[in-house]
């Protein structure tokens, strides 16, 4: 079964336009998990605009799922999953000043960079995950660099999904199956919803989780935080 973790990074992106706890984080996570997701991710970034480091660490002890923190390994990040230890980490080549992710790692041309980071958090018994962009010769690459999984950035898909979704999905299915002969674990995220999630599900079910935030939470303006995780949970089945 793929397994449905939910981004909560906007939930912080609404508290912190105000100011205060409203709407609570902590309480936010708890309720999806009590709505059946079986993972919550979050993305602390150095300016804290959403997720805040201190958010992760009072998230570690409630999360009750598997806890993902992705971003991009510099050393105040480092020090801030070795601190909490979650259940896995993702890495992600944010820049500092990115509005989104919007590319995965080039797995070749930083093994030596990677390869290091994976060691280290492989050491503390993180599970370890690259996030790469749909080409097998990056998943092969991240096999190289000693992670568990890889992400698929799944961007590409969505803004191609309504114009042809086979073609679409195309390449994603090749890096799958690369990642399926060279032993890693499989995830994928960015810009999922319920127009095109199920879809990528069919066509890859060996995809052992996906990430979803930014359309979840837009989804649950509309039916309301439960339901929506409802949807996303049946059309993974």
């Amino acid at each position: 079964m793929t397994k449905l973790s939910v981004n909560i990074n906007k939930v912080a992106t609404l508290r912190n336009a105000r100011g205060g706890n409203n709407p609570d984080v902590l309480a936010v996570a708890h309720d999806v998990e009590m709505f059946g997701a079986q993972g919550i991710t979050v993305h602390p970034r150095p300016d804290e605009r959403h997720i805040r480091y201190q958010d992760v660490r009072d998230l570690k002890p409630l999360i009750t799922t598997e806890f993902n923190i992705e971003g991009n390994p510099i050393d105040s990040f480092v020090d801030l999953v070795l601190e909490v230890i979650p259940k896995q980490v993702t890495l992600v080549p944010d820049g500092h000043d990115q509005i989104t992710s919007n590319h995965g790692w080039d797995t070749i041309e930083n093994k030596g960079f990677l390869t290091d980071i994976c060691k280290t958090f492989r050491d503390a018994g993180i599970r370890t995950s690259i996030f790469v962009d749909p080409d097998p010769k990056m998943v092969e690459g991240a096999k190289a660099c000693g992670a568990d999984r890889v992400e698929l950035y799944t961007e590409p898909y969505a803004s191609q999904y309504a114009a042809d979704r086979a073609a679409a999905i195309a390449p994603f299915i090749a890096a799958a199956e690369e990642a399926r002969r060279v032993g890693l674990g499989l995830n994928a995220g960015h810009d999922l919803s319920l127009e095109n999630l199920q879809y990528f599900h069919e066509m890859i079910p060996w995809t052992d989780e996906v990430s979803i935030g930014h359309a979840l939470i837009c989804d649950a303006l509309y039916l309301g935080l439960q339901e929506t995780i409802k949807q996303y949970l049946l059309a993974l089945k």
